[in-house]
């Protein structure tokens, strides 16, 4: 490697070499006069020769020339003394317009700065729960329809008995359905279970949504493409399975009933289980903003399926802090919101799952605790901080991605005799059916689980699901709404006994006096501490020297 210059290179030369320049330019400017005077271009201007002294009259003639120069030189100072005043007044004038106009300014600058405060003020905040609620119900209000959507590695947590009460009370006849969606992440016999259990209640649609939806321009020249060289992509993630179904059924239902008006449905559900990926993909372009990120609608959406079928997109549900930390950690924004760490979150997800099929899912070793396990996690894929220690958050963030996101395959075990609902009866169940063309909703689900490809049994991983979610629906609910101290009563981690020190929390929750000084809402991060090993620098009888000794 080429050492660095400390400072800039010194611009002396040789001798030899600064003569050779100055001959060049010599030599140069020398062909240059010669290529002139070929030419006939002369570039000295002549002397003016002046009066010759044989002239008569000299000295008029000179005396006439310099009364010429000097009037010359009165107007140039003339001219020079005019536009000097013309700038002075013209200075003036702008200073007299400015003071005029300070105080109208002044007011109307005051006046902007109020009307914007109050704009600002008059303005909801989008991030708000109270505003997420109200375009929910906004939702509900309006459509004829509500589809429900569900994860289908944990539909029984992604529902909402609130929001589904709520749906039932409203005036208007309102159907509910329920959507399926993720399915190609869960084995075909667990979806098929599921369909069973859930079928039972309201009618339920399989979905699998297209993770390649682009922009409309961007397809468009795609479809060119495709038609010019006959190639389609067929690829697992661009396929879309359930669409044509779900088209097919609200058409014909709008069809069956007498107004001329739009079918409305609303499309709701919990962050994240794939709401504006299902618009999208009965749109066929990128109408909504989806991601892995969860929370990314924040108000309604209008999108026109056909000329009698419109789908609106909707925020997800609000759940409600009195839900176990599982439900909490899946469905709802704490750890966007800053209220728990993904650290914890991640800890609360490991308990719920086998040891044994995280370890085959993510390939590394066995591990004692949720620490451990992201440590071998964030080694394994390079996340790494300064000097090798493994960056354990965005482990844990990549973790929770995969959970939340459409790439990790775990599947629930379907509750067959499952009882309805308090808010449900026989009534409300064969209310919710009728409407329905119930025959090719069964031919539809049929073929969307030949077409779709399944992971195997044995490659997903077995998840405890905690039951219905509670959502919130309105503002009162979220200023009553408390944790529960059973749900949030910390459960011991795998192989607890192992951990090298024990937290705060913990010592809390085993009873012993809390330290006000040590307690605080959020935790620090984890910091490596290298202890120094205490060495005896005692020396003993036989290892003293002897300082009398005479050595000859």
């Amino acid at each position: 490697m080429k050492r660095p210059k400390l400072k800039k290179a010194s611009k002396r030369l040789s001798c030899a070499k600064r003569y050779k320049i100055q001959k060049k330019v010599r030599e140069h400017n020398k062909k240059l006069r010669k290529e002139a005077k070929k030419k006939g271009v002369r570039t000295r201007v002549k002397k003016d020769p002046g009066v010759p002294n044989s002239a008569p009259f000299k000295e008029e003639v000179l005396r006439e020339a310099e009364q010429r120069r000097l009037q010359i030189e009165e107007e140039k100072q003339r001219k020079k003394e005019a536009k000097k005043e013309e700038r002075a007044q013209k200075r003036k004038k702008e200073k007299e317009a400015e003071s005029k106009e300070t105080e109208p300014n002044a007011k109307k600058a005051r006046q902007d700065e109020v009307k914007n405060r109050s704009e600002k003020k008059m303005a909801p905040d989008k991030t708000s729960k109270q505003y997420l609620c109200s375009e929910l119900n906004k939702v509900i209000d309006a459509s004829d329809v509500v589809i429900e959507v569900l994860d289908a590695r944990d539909p029984l947590g992604c529902r909402c008995p609130q929001l589904e009460e709520a749906v039932l009370q409203r005036e208007g006849n309102k159907k509910l359905l329920l959507v399926l969606t993720k399915i190609d992440l869960v084995p075909k016999e667990n979806v098929e279970r599921w369909i069973q259990c859930l079928q039972l209640e309201f009618p339920v649609v399989a979905f699998k949504a297209s993770t390649q939806i682009k922009d409309r321009t961007v397809q468009g020249k795609k479809s060119r493409i495709v038609a010019s060289n006959e190639v389609l992509d067929i690829s697992r993630g661009a396929s879309c399975f359930g669409s044509s179904c779900l088209t097919e059924l609200l058409t014909s239902l709008a069809a069956n009933t007498k107004d001329e008006t739009q079918l409305k449905v609303g499309v709701v559900g919990f962050p994240n289980v794939g709401k504006s990926t299902l618009i999208n993909s009965m749109k066929g372009i990128l109408a909504c903003n989806a991601g892995v990120k969860r929370g990314i609608t924040k108000s309604m959406q209008e999108v026109h399926i056909s000329k009698s079928v419109k789908l609106v997109d909707s925020p997800g549900v609000v759940a409600s802090p009195s839900n176990p930390l599982v439900s909490m950690a899946l469905r709802s924004l704490q750890v966007e919101e800053g209220q728990d760490s993904v650290l914890e979150a991640v800890r609360t997800l490991l308990k719920q799952c086998d040891k044994t099929q995280i370890m085959l899912q993510y390939n590394v070793s066995d591990f004692r605790n949720s620490l451990e396990f992201l440590s071998l996690l964030a080694k394994k894929r390079g996340y790494l901080q300064k000097g090798g220690v493994p960056n354990t958050e965005q482990a844990a963030t990549a973790f929770l991605a995969d959970w939340t996101g459409a790439k990790l395959s775990y599947h629930c075990k379907a509750q067959e005799n499952r009882s309805l609902p308090a808010y449900m009866s026989d009534v409300v169940v064969a209310e919710m059916q009728n409407g329905w063309d119930l025959q090719k909703l069964k031919t539809g689900n049929e073929e969307t689980l030949k077409g779709v490809k399944f992971p195997s049994l044995a490659s997903s991983i077995s998840f405890t699901s905690k039951g219905p979610t509670a959502g919130v629906l309105s503002v009162s609910d979220i200023s009553e709404g408390k944790p529960d101290a059973a749900a949030t009563r910390r459960e011991p981690d795998v192989n607890d006994e192992n951990e090298p020190e024990q937290t705060t929390e913990e010592a809390n929750e085993a009873g012993e006096p809390e330290k006000p000084q040590k307690s605080s809402l959020k935790k620090k991060p984890v910091r490596v501490q290298f202890q120094s090993v205490p060495t005896d620098t005692s020396l003993s009888a036989d290892d003293a020297y002897d300082f009398n000794a005479f050595f000859k």
